[in-house]
């Protein structure tokens, strides 16, 4: 338990931005699944379009700092080689 009045502030702060975090990061997971689910429906298209709002989501966690930059990069990237792969396979049917 903490002892000091700034340390029993902190263990608020924490608590608090914790679950912040936690929207902000099932806020991305969120959009990735429902990009991924999209691809698995067979449905490029509009996978394409909730392309976009993935990139949104791991935007604003990389903005602050709930994912590194990087990691957000990498994410979105293979989103999209996952969506652009399927937009092909569409267009070769």
């Amino acid at each position: 338990m903490p002892h000091s009045r700034s340390s029993r502030k902190r263990v608020r702060q924490n608590e608090k931005n914790r679950l912040a975090n936690l929207d902000i990061r099932g806020a991305y997971r969120g959009e990735d699944k429902r990009v991924m689910d999209l691809l698995a429906a067979g449905k490029p298209e509009e996978a394409k379009a909730a392309l976009a709002n993935a990139y949104q989501k791991y935007d604003k966690a990389a903005k602050i700092h709930v994912i590194h930059a990087n990691n957000a990069a990498n994410h979105k990237r293979k989103l999209a080689q996952r969506v652009s792969a399927a937009l092909k396979k569409a267009g070769k049917k």
